[in-house]
C-alpha cells in the first residue's frame, strides 16, 4: 500500500464545523476519508476476526460525549473503534479529559497546577467542607459542556453532590483582571501549540464560553513562557493527541481549568486567524504512515473550511416512529443546585422556551442568571424582558438541560411551562392530565409564550 493509499477516519456522530473542517483539510491533502457515523457505521466479528466498515486507517476521535444522557455508550464505541485502527485522542484518554474531576486529579498528579476543589459523595459532607473556598466558589457537575452544569454559587446557601443525576464538586473561584473575568484557551495538537486566546465573559456574565457570547483575544505569539509550559504539561497529563486546555491567572500564578477534546475551533479561528484542522489531519496522517509537507499544513490553517465533506454519509429515509407522547399536565422533576423538587407543570407548544416560577427557582437553586431576554406573549405584543437560569428538567425519567426563563407566575395554577425546547423531544396528549382533571383548562394570562 502506497502513502496515497491512506484512508482518515473522523469518528463524530453529530455534525460539527470541526469535524468537517478536518475532514475537509485530509481532502485537500490528497487522501481519502471517511465520516463514521451512525448511518455507516457498523463493526462485524466474523469467526474470531473484527472489521470495521467502512474501513479507515486511523480514526481523529470527535465523540461528544459530555452532552450525552448516557456517555458510557459512547465510550465502549470509541473503545470498540480503536482495537481496529489508531485512533487519536485515545478513548481512555478523552474519557479522563470527559470527566472535569478526574482530569484535575491526573494534572494534579502530573505536578499541573489546579484550583482547590472538592468532589463528595454525599450532600452532608459537600457542605460541611464548603466554608474552605469562601464566601463563595465555582460549582460545576462532574461531566458538562459549552459552559453547561456550571454555577457561580454563594456558599452561605447548601449544594447539592448531584445535580440532574451527575456528581458535582465545588472549584476554589480564581479572579485576577477585577474589570473584566477572563481565561486563556491554548489549542495544542501533540507537542505543538497551534494558537492561543483570552476569552472574555459577555456582560453580566462570568463564564467565558464562546459558545455563550464570549468575546476572543488573539494570544498565540504572546503567550508566556509558563502559560506554553502548562498547556504542553496537561495535554501530555491526560495522554490526549489534541486538545483546548483552559487556564486561568491567578495572583500567584496560572491554573488549568479543564483540558477538552472536542474543544471548538471557531473562537480561535476568529481571534488568530488558524484553523487546527489541519494540524490534526497532518497528525492522522501521519498516524497512518503517510506524509505531508509543513507548508501545506500552515497553508490550509488560514481557513475554516466547514463545507460538506464529500464523504459524507446519506441519511435513510426516516421510518415512521411514535414519539414518547406526555401529558398536557405532566409531573416533571426540576433540579438545581440547591435541591430537586417534583411539581406539575403545563405543556404549551407554543412557548419557544420553559419557564419557571421565580419562588421554585430560588427553592431549588438556579441561578446564576445567564442573561435578561425578551420573551413575546399573545397579550404584549411587544414582549416582557425576563431573567433566563439553566435549568435540569426530568421528565419520565429522562434529564433535560435547558436555559429557562423566570417569572413570578404564582397566580397560576401551576409553577412550571414545558415549552419547545423540552416539548420537541415529545408527543403532547392534550386529554391527558398529571393532575386527573378532566376538563381542560383555559388560562387567559398563560397564553403561549413564544
Amino acid at each position: 500500500m502506497s502513502d496515497r493509499d491512506i484512508t482518515v477516519g473522523v469518528l463524530s456522530l453529530h455534525s460539527s464545523k470541526e469535524s468537517k473542517a478536518i475532514l475537509n483539510a485530509v481532502d485537500e491533502m490528497g487522501y481519502d476519508t471517511e465520516w463514521l457515523r451512525a448511518e455507516n457505521t457498523a463493526i462485524s466479528v466474523t469467526d474470531g476476526e473484527m472489521t470495521l466498515e467502512p474501513a479507515v486507517d486511523v480514526v481523529a476521535n470527535r465523540l461528544l460525549l459530555s452532552s450525552d444522557e448516557h456517555p458510557a455508550e459512547g465510550i465502549g464505541l470509541g473503545m470498540t473503534i480503536s482495537r481496529l485502527a489508531p485512533t487519536l485522542n485515545e478513548p481512555m484518554a478523552a474519557t479522563t479529559a470527559l470527566h472535569k474531576f478526574a482530569s484535575a486529579a491526573a494534572l494534579a498528579d502530573a505536578g499541573v497546577p489546579v484550583p482547590d476543589a472538592l468532589l463528595a459523595l454525599s450532600s452532608d459532607l459537600l457542605n460541611e467542607e464548603r466554608d474552605r473556598f469562601g464566601d463563595r466558589a465555582v460549582y460545576k457537575t462532574a461531566i458538562g459542556t459549552h459552559g453547561g452544569g456550571t454555577w457561580m454559587v454563594d456558599l452561605e446557601n447548601q449544594v447539592n453532590a448531584q445535580v440532574g443525576g451527575r456528581y458535582a464538586f465545588l472549584q476554589e473561584y480564581m479572579e485576577h483582571d477585577e474589570q473584566r473575568h477572563h481565561d486563556l484557551r491554548v489549542y495544542v495538537v501533540v507537542d505543538q501549540i497551534v494558537g492561543a486566546m483570552n476569552r472574555y465573559a459577555p456582560e453580566g456574565e462570568w463564564r467565558t464560553n464562546v459558545a455563550l457570547g464570549g468575546e476572543v483575544e488573539d494570544m498565540t505569539g504572546e503567550l508566556p513562557e509558563r502559560v506554553r509550559e502548562i498547556a504542553l504539561d496537561s495535554v501530555d497529563a491526560i495522554g490526549l493527541d489534541y486538545a483546548g486546555v483552559d487556564i486561568v491567572q491567578s495572583d500567584d500564578g496560572y491554573y488549568v481549568l479543564e483540558v477538552n477534546p472536542t474543544a471548538g475551533f471557531r473562537g480561535l479561528f476568529k481571534a488568530s486567524g488558524v484553523s487546527p484542522a489541519p494540524y490534526i489531519a497532518q497528525l492522522a496522517i501521519e498516524r497512518a504512515g503517510g506524509s505531508v509537507d509543513h507548508e501545506t499544513v500552515e497553508r490550509l490553517s488560514d481557513r475554516l473550511d466547514d463545507s460538506k465533506p464529500a464523504c459524507t454519509p446519506k441519511k435513510p429515509q426516516p421510518k415512521a416512529q411514535e414519539n414518547v407522547v406526555v401529558g398536557y399536565i405532566e409531573e416533571v422533576v426540576v433540579t438545581g443546585t440547591q435541591g430537586t423538587k417534583s411539581v406539575l407543570a403545563k405543556s404549551d407548544t407554543g412557548a419557544t422556551r420553559t419557564s419557571i416560577d421565580a419562588k421554585l427557582a430560588a427553592e431549588i437553586g438556579t441561578g446564576p442568571i445567564l442573561d435578561i431576554v425578551k420573551i413575546k406573549s399573545g397579550s404584549l405584543k411587544s414582549g416582557r424582558s425576563r431573567p433566563v437560569v439553566d435549568l435540569v428538567v426530568g421528565v419520565g425519567g429522562t434529564q433535560h438541560t435547558v436555559t429557562a426563563s423566570v417569572e413570578d407566575r404564582g397566580h397560576m395554577d401551576y409553577p412550571l411551562l414545558l415549552g419547545r425546547d423540552i416539548l420537541k423531544h415529545y408527543q403532547v396528549d392534550v386529554t391527558r392530565r398529571a393532575d386527573d382533571e378532566s376538563d381542560v383548562e383555559t388560562e387567559e394570562e398563560e397564553q403561549s409564550e413564544e
